[in-house]
C-alpha cells in the first residue's frame, strides 16, 4: 500500500495574528498562522468584509510571528518563530501574490525544545532590533539594519543567556529612539532545583526583567529586574518615547500592576463578573491584549479568559504617570489574537470556534459602566491586591459584528454520510467547546449568498447583461429571452421593465452584445440589429429561408452561423458601423455552437474563433483579415460539442503579464474538457477532462475575484476559476440553472444572474478556495461523540462540559440561594457569555437527537446527577431485534487528575416517534469509565476501561456475557468485522483480538511492535487498521496474510494465544505506512466521494482540517510522485526553514506515503525551474501539472 496525502480544507484554527503593511500600500493587512500555515487576509473597511489573499503552507510549527517595520519605510516585514531552529523574515511580494524568503539565521536544533528558541518573540517598536525567546534558558537579540541598496540585513545573534531560568514572557518596550529594551517575565530554578525539602519552591520570585540592546557597544546587559506576583503570566509595552510614558503592564491573577525602571508602581484590579454563582476562590487572569496608538492618545484592551474585554487608559503628565484606569468595554470570544485597525476595526482571532471582525461603533468613554481607578487601591509596597470589583455583563454596545470568519476547531468527531441522498456524502462534523458549539454539515462546494429572486410569467430561455457604453462601469439592462419574445429590464433602484430600448420584443434573442463605443446589438433567428446611442436601428436580414442559430460576440467582431452550418463574420469599422466581411464559410455539418476570443484592452481584433459541430469536432478557425475564417487546427471529441468558451487566465507564476488561452469545451453527455490554445499557431493542446453530471454541460464566461472564470452548467452548476496560482473547478451548492450571465452593480461588484425555472436569480459566490460549505445546527454543551440510527437517518450526539453547572442543578442552586427568578440570568446570551462555571469533577451533559434532512433538534435530555457522558453507540439486541436501541456510557463524580469516579454506568435507551425520541430502558452500574462502546453479533460490546466485555439485554440491567482482560492501558476505540475486533488501547496502539463463540472467549492474537497514543481509528478491511495518534501522526499497520488466515481456521483459539512476545500478544501486526499530518487526528473512514471514484481514508483534525490519503494504483504513479516531491524539496524548500523530510517523519521515518501538498506547490515555481523538473522526470511541465491535478480530481 502506497499513499498520497492531500489537504481537501485546511485547519482554520489562528495560533497567531498580527497587523501591518505588508504589501507597501496604505490599508492595513493581518497575517494569521494556523500554526502550519500562514495566511495574509485583506479586510475591505468598506463592506468590512474579510478576503484572504495569499494562504503558504510552511510545513513546521509555527510558534510565534512578529511584525517590523525599519524606520522610515512604508512596508512591514514578518518574523517568524518555528520549530526548525532558525528565525526567518519573510516579505510579502504583491506583485507575484508570494512570500519571499529574506533572511534565513540557523541558531539551534529543530524540533519544539525548551531551551531551543522560537517560543516567544520581541520586536522593538521602532523595527530597530528582534529577540526571539526559549522557554528555558536562551534568548538572541538579532540587530535589523539596512545595506547601501536600502536592503534588509541582520546582524550576528547577541546572547542574553540565563542558565536556570524559565522565562513565562516576551516583549519588547517602546522606549523611541533610545537603546532598544525587551521586557521579560522569569524565574531562576537554581535554588528550587537544589532543594529537596521544596522549601526553596516557595521561597522562589517571578521577576519583571529589562535587557538593554547596547548598540554602541553591540551587545546585550540586563538592565534592571523586580519582583513582580508569581502568577503573572503577561506583558504589554506601553507606548512611550513621543507617543506616552513607556512602561509595561504586568497582567496578573485578579489584577494589573504597572511597572517601569524608575516608576512608582501602580496597580487596578481586573473587574469580575456579578454571579450569584461565582467562586471566589477561582482567579481571573488576562489572555490576550492588544495597543491601540490615536493621534494624541492611546488606550489598550485586554481580555480575560471569560471573554471580557477591558479597556485600559493611562493618566500620565511627561514620564510620570498619575493613575491607570479600567472599565468593562464587550464581551467576544476568547482570543489567540487580538488585532485594532486604524480603520476602526477589531479582530478577533478566536481560540475556538469562529473568528469575528467587529467594527467599533464607540469607544465606551460616555456609558455608566463603572470605571475603577488605581489610585483607589493602593496596595502595601506593590504587593498581591486582594480587593474584589465587579461589573454588569451585558449584550454588545461598543462593538459591531460586521464579518465571520468559519473556523471548525476543535473538532471532536466526524462521520461521511448520504442522508440527505445527495449527489455526493456529506462530512457530519462535531465542532466548537462549550455553548458556541455546532454540528456542522459539510457539503462539497462552493458557498453562494443569495441576493434576489424575481419571478417571471413564463420559463425564459436565456438572460444577459449589458451596459450602454463601453466606459460604463455597471450594468443597465437585463435581457431576458422566451420561446417566442424579449423582455428588456432597467437596473436601477429598483428593476423595471422598459420598451423604448430599439430591442425587438415579439421575437426570441439569440445574444445581446454592448458594440463598439456606445451602440447595443440584438441577435435573433431572422436577423441582427445594430442599436446606436440615439436609438437608430440597422439591420441585417437572415438570406431567405435560412435563420440565425448560433452567434459569437465580442466588442468589435460578431460571428453569426446559419441554419446547413454557413458562417457569417462582421465587423465594427471606424466610423461604429458593423459590417459584413465579403468571406463566408460553409462547415461539412452543423454548427452546434461558437466562441470568439476576449478582446483585450486596446485591441481592435482577435484572431481565433473556435466552432463546435454535430459529427463530434471542434474546428478553430482564423479571423485575421488575410486568412478570413481559414481552418487552423481540429479536435475530435467524443460527444456532440453543446457549447465553448474561450478564455484568458493569468499564466501560473510566470515573470511579466503574460497570459493562457483556454477553451473549454462543454459536451452533450456532461463532461467538460479544458485545452490550452496556442496563441501564435491556433493549434489545441494538453486537454484536461471532467465528469460534471447527467446533462448537457452550458458554459459562460464571468468575472470572478478579479480574473475571468467560467460557470458550467450541467445537473448541478460548476465554477472553474483561478486561485492562487492554480485552475480550481468547485461545484457550487445551489440548485440546477439553465442559464447564468454575470452582473455588476454598485452594490454588487462580481454577480451572477441565471434562471431557474420560471425565476430569474442574482446571487454572489464570496468565499473562493473553501471546498466546503457549511450548514451549522446549534448545540449546548461541547460535543463529544456521535452515532447514525441507519434505520430512521437521525442523529444522536453526547455532550459533555466539564467545570460547568447543569440547568437542573444551576437553578436547584439558584432557588437554595433565595434567587426565585433568574430573569438576568436568562438574559445573558450562554452562546456569548458562555455557561456559569463550577468546580473541577463538576459535568453537565445531554443527549440530542437531530433530523439531519430538517438540520434541526428533535429530541434533548440533560443527564442529573453529575454525570459526564463519554461514548456512544447505536444497536439492536438479538432479543428484540427490530427495535433500534442507544447505549450511552457515562461517569459519575469523574475527576480528571488524579483519575477517579464514584461509579460508571451503561444506560440503554430505545428510539420511539420514528427514532425522534428516546425512552430510557435501563441503567447499568460498571466499576470504570466506559470510553468505547460498539454493535457486536446481536449484543453490546464494551470498553470499559482496561476490560472488554460482551453484554446482553436484561430486563433491568444488561447481562455480562463475556470479558477479557488483555489489555494493557484502556480502551479507547473498538471496530469489528464478523468475529474480529480490533481494539484502540488509549497508550498501547492497536490490538487485534477474535470472539471464539464455541467458548464464549475473547482471544487477543496480535498487537502493535511500538507503543501509541490512539485518538482515533478505522478498519480499511479485514486485516488493514488505519489509526491516529495524539502527536499528530497517521499509521496504517496490517496483518500478515497468512497469520490472518491462520487464525480464522483455528476455531478454538489455541493458536492465537501462544506465547506472549515483547510483553504482550503472541503475533505482532506490521506497520505499512507512517506520515505526521501536523495535527491530530480525530475521526478516519473508508469513503468514496465521487459517484464512481477511488475509494480513500478521509480524516479530520482537531484544528479544523479536512484531508484525504488516495492509494496508488501503479508503480509508475509511485515513482513519478517520489521523484517528484524529492525534486520539490530540494527547489521550493519549506518558508519557515524546517526539513521537510524531518517535519513529515517527526517522530518516525516517513514511510510508504507521498505528500501531496508539496507536489502541489509545483504550480508555484518559476518557468525555468518547473521546465528544469520536468526535463528531470522525461515529462513536459503541462503533463506534471496534469498529473497532479488528475490526483486532486479522482477524490472530489
Amino acid at each position: 500500500m502506497f499513499l498520497y496525502n492531500l489537504t481537501l480544507q485546511a485547519p482554520n484554527a489562528i495560533n497567531q495574528a498580527i497587523l501591518g503593511n505588508f504589501s507597501g500600500a496604505k490599508p492595513q493587512e493581518l497575517i494569521v498562522s494556523h500554526v502550519s500555515r500562514i495566511e495574509l487576509l485583506r479586510p475591505d473597511t468598506t463592506t468590512g468584509k474579510v478576503h484572504s489573499v495569499l494562504s503558504h503552507e510552511v510545513f513546521g510549527v509555527i510558534r510565534s510571528l512578529a511584525s517590523f517595520r525599519l524606520t522610515g519605510a512604508s512596508k512591514d516585514f514578518i518574523v517568524i518563530g518555528s520549530d526548525s531552529g532558525r528565525i526567518v523574515i519573510l516579505e510579502y511580494n504583491p506583485v507575484k501574490n508570494v512570500f519571499e524568503k529574506v533572511h534565513q539565521e540557523t541558531f539551534g536544533k529543530s524540533g519544539c525544545r525548551r531551551i531551543v528558541p522560537g517560543q516567544y518573540l520581541a520586536t522593538d517598536p521602532k523595527g530597530r532590533a528582534v529577540m526571539i525567546g526559549s522557554l528555558e534558558k536562551q534568548k538572541l537579540v538579532y540587530i535589523l539594519n539596512r545595506d547601501m541598496a536600502a536592503r534588509l540585513t541582520i546582524g550576528s545573534p547577541l546572547e542574553a543567556h540565563k542558565s536556570h531560568t524559565i522565562v513565562h514572557y516576551c516583549t519588547g518596550v517602546d522606549v523611541g529612539f533610545e537603546n532598544p529594551i525587551f521586557a521579560c517575565l522569569e524565574v531562576d530554578y537554581t535554588e528550587a532545583d537544589q532543594d529537596p525539602t521544596g522549601e526553596a519552591l516557595k521561597e522562589t520570585e517571578k521577576m519583571l526583567t529589562y535587557y538593554e540592546l547596547d548598540l554602541g557597544l553591540n551587545h546585550v546587559v540586563r538592565k534592571w529586574s523586580e519582583a513582580v506576583d508569581p502568577k503573572s503570566n503577561m506583558l504589554l509595552a506601553v507606548p512611550g518615547g513621543t507617543d506616552g510614558p513607556s512602561g509595561v503592564l504586568v497582567c496578573s491573577e485578579n489584577y494589573i500592576t504597572y511597572k517601569h525602571i524608575g516608576h512608582a508602581t501602580l496597580t487596578v484590579p481586573i473587574p469580575r463578573r456579578e454571579n450569584p454563582l461565582e467562586d471566589k476562590s477561582r482567579g481571573l487572569l488576562i489572555v490576550s491584549g492588544v495597543v491601540h496608538k490615536m493621534k494624541n492618545s492611546f488606550f489598550l484592551l485586554l481580555q480575560s479568559e471569560e471573554g471580557d474585554l477591558y479597556k485600559v487608559t493611562i493618566d500620565y503628565q511627561g514620564d510620570t504617570v498619575n493613575e491607570i484606569k479600567i472599565k468593562y468595554f464587550d464581551t467576544v470570544s476568547v482570543a489567540a489574537g487580538l488585532c485594532i485597525l486604524k480603520s476602526g476595526f477589531l479582530f478577533v482571532a478566536s481560540e475556538f470556534g469562529n473568528h469575528h471582525f467587529y467594527q467599533f461603533e464607540k469607544l465606551g468613554d460616555d456609558d455608566d459602566t463603572p470605571e475603577y481607578s488605581s489610585s483607589d487601591f493602593m496596595s502595601d509596597d506593590g504587593g498581591r491586591l486582594e480587593t474584589m470589583v465587579y461589573f454588569k455583563p451585558r449584550p454588545l454596545e461598543n462593538l459591531l459584528l460586521v464579518d465571520e470568519l468559519t473556523s471548525m476547531s476543535p473538532l471532536t468527531d466526524a462521520k461521511v454520510l448520504n442522508l440527505t441522498d445527495e449527489d455526493t456524502p456529506q462530512i457530519y462534523a462535531l465542532c466548537g467547546r462549550g455553548p458556541r458549539s455546532t454540528m456542522r454539515i459539510l457539503r462539497h462546494g462552493l458557498e453562494v449568498t443569495e441576493m434576489a429572486v424575481s419571478p417571471l410569467p413564463a420559463n425564459p430561455t436565456a438572460v444577459w447583461t449589458t451596459r450602454l457604453t463601453a466606459d460604463d462601469l455597471y450594468d443597465q439592462y437585463i435581457i431576458v429571452s422566451f420561446s417566442n419574445a424579449t423582455l428588456v429590464l432597467s437596473i436601477g433602484e429598483t428593476v423595471e421593465e422598459v420598451t423604448d430600448t430599439g430591442f425587438l420584443a415579439t421575437t426570441p434573442t439569440i445574444a445581446v452584445q454592448q458594440l463598439g463605443q456606445d451602440a447595443l446589438l440584438q441577435i435573433y433567428p431572422q436577423g441582427i440589429r445594430h442599436i446606436r446611442a440615439n436609438k437608430q436601428v440597422t439591420e441585417w436580414r437572415a438570406p431567405g429561408g435560412r435563420s440565425i442559430v448560433r452567434a459569437a460576440t465580442n466588442r468589435q467582431q460578431v460571428v453569426i452561423a446559419l441554419t446547413g452550418g454557413e458562417l457569417v463574420y462582421f465587423e465594427v469599422d471606424e466610423s461604429g458601423n458593423l459590417s459584413e466581411s465579403h468571406v463566408r464559410r460553409e462547415m461539412t455539418s452543423n454548427v452546434t455552437c461558437l466562441s470568439i476570443q476576449p478582446l483585450p484592452v486596446g485591441r481592435r481584433r482577435v484572431r481565433f474563433l473556435a466552432v463546435g459541430c454535430d459529427d463530434n469536432t471542434v474546428r478553430i478557425l482564423s479571423l485575421d483579415a488575410t486568412t478570413c475564417l481559414e481552418p487552423l487546427s481540429m479536435q475530435a471529441i467524443s460527444a456532440v460539442p453543446e457549447s465553448l468558451v474561450m478564455i484568458d487566465m493569468p499564466d501560473q507564476i510566470s515573470e511579466g503579464s503574460l497570459s493562457t488561452l483556454y477553451l473549454n469545451i462543454g459536451l452533450q453527455n456532461g463532461v467538460l474538457l479544458r485545452t490550452v490554445l496556442d496563441q501564435t499557431t491556433g493549434q489545441l493542446s494538453d486537454t484536461r477532462t471532467r465528469f460534471l453530471g447527467a446533462k448537457a454541460v452550458k458554459l459562460f464566461e464571468l468575472n470572478m475575484a478579479g480574473n475571468p472564470a467560467v460557470l458550467a452548467l450541467s445537473s448541478r452548476p460548476w465554477l472553474s476559476y483561478q486561485m492562487q496560482s492554480r485552475i480550481h473547478l468547485n461545484p457550487l451548492s445551489y440548485e440546477t440553472l439553465e442559464f447564468a450571465t454575470s452582473f455588476t452593480s454598485e452594490q454588487c461588484l462580481e454577480g451572477v444572474v441565471a434562471i431557474a425555472g420560471n425565476a430569474l436569480k442574482i446571487f454572489t459566490i464570496e468565499k473562493f478556495g473553501q471546498v466546503f460549505n457549511e450548514t451549522p445546527i446549534p448545540l449546548t454543551y461541547t460535543p463529544r461523540r456521535f452515532v447514525v440510527n441507519p434505520v430512521h437517518k437521525t442523529i444522536a450526539i453526547i455532550e459533555t462540559d466539564h467545570n460547568t453547572y447543569s440547568n437542573q442543578e444551576k437553578k436547584k442552586k439558584l432557588k437554595a440561594l433565595g434567587f426565585e427568578q433568574e430573569e438576568e440570568e436568562e438574559a445573558l446570551d450562554p452562546v456569548v457569555f458562555g455557561h456559569t462555571r463550577s468546580k473541577p469533577g463538576q459535568w453537565a451533559s445531554l443527549i440530542r437527537i437531530i433530523d439531519p434532512i430538517q438540520a434541526t433538534t428533535t429530541f434533548q435530555l440533560e443527564l442529573s446527577q453529575n454525570e459526564a457522558a463519554l461514548s456512544v453507540a447505536v444497536l439492536n439486541f438479538a432479543v428484540e431485534a427490530d427495535q433500534m436501541f442507544l447505549a450511552v456510557g457515562t461517569a459519575a463524580d469523574l475527576h480528571l487528575q488524579p483519575k477517579s469516579l464514584s461509579s460508571g454506568f451503561i444506560h440503554i435507551y430505545k428510539f420511539v416517534n420514528e427514532g425522534r425520541e428516546l425512552e430510557l430502558v435501563h441503567k447499568t452500574p460498571v466499576d470504570e469509565v466506559p470510553q468505547a462502546l460498539l454493535h457486536f453479533q446481536g449484543r453490546l460490546l464494551a470498553g470499559v476501561g482496561k476490560a472488554l466485555r460482551i453484554y446482553d439485554l436484561g430486563k433491568r440491567k444488561l447481562l455480562r456475557k463475556c470479558e477479557s482482560r488483555a489489555i494493557p492501558t484502556g480502551i479507547v476505540t473498538l471496530h469489528n468485522q464478523g468475529g474480529r475486533i480490533v481494539i484502540g488501547d488509549v497508550q498501547e496502539s492497536i490490538h487485534y483480538a477474535s470472539y471464539v463463540a464455541s467458548e464464549n472467549k475473547i482471544v487477543v492474537f496480535a498487537d502493535d511492535k511500538a507503543p501509541r497514543w490512539i485518538t482515533c481509528s478505522a478498519m480499511i478491511d479485514y486485516d488493514t487498521v488505519a489509526a491516529g495518534d495524539k502527536f499528530g501522526n497517521f499509521f496504517v499497520s496490517r496483518l500478515p496474510a497468512n497469520l490472518s488466515q491462520e487464525i480464522d481456521e483455528d476455531e478454538a483459539g489455541s493458536k492465537s494465544v501462544g506465547k506472549g512476545y515483547l510483553h504482550g500478544a503472541a503475533h505482532k501486526v506490521d506497520l505499512v505506512a507512517h506520515y505526521h499530518t501536523g495535527d491530530i487526528l480525530t475521526s478516519l473512514a473508508k469513503t468514496s466521494f465521487v459517484a464512481g471514484g477511488r475509494e480513500m481514508i478521509l480524516y479530520t483534525s482537531l484544528m479544523g482540517g479536512v484531508g484525504i490519503f488516495i492509494p496508488f494504483q501503479t508503480k509508475e504513479d509511485i515513482d513519478f510522485f517520489q521523484t517528484l516531491e524529492m525534486h520539490m524539496r530540494n527547489e521550493m524548500p519549506p518558508l519557515a526553514g524546517r526539513d521537510h523530510l524531518s517535519y513529515r517523519g517527526y517522530h518516525v521515518p516517513v514511510k510508504g506515503t507521498v505528500d501531496g501538498d508539496m507536489c502541489e506547490q509545483y504550480n508555484l515555481l518559476s518557468g525555468d525551474k518547473k521546465r528544469m523538473i520536468a526535463e528531470e522526470l522525461d515529462r513536459t511541465p503541462a503533463e506534471i501539472q496534469k498529473k497532479i491535478e488528475d490526483m486532486r480530481i479522482r477524490a472530489i
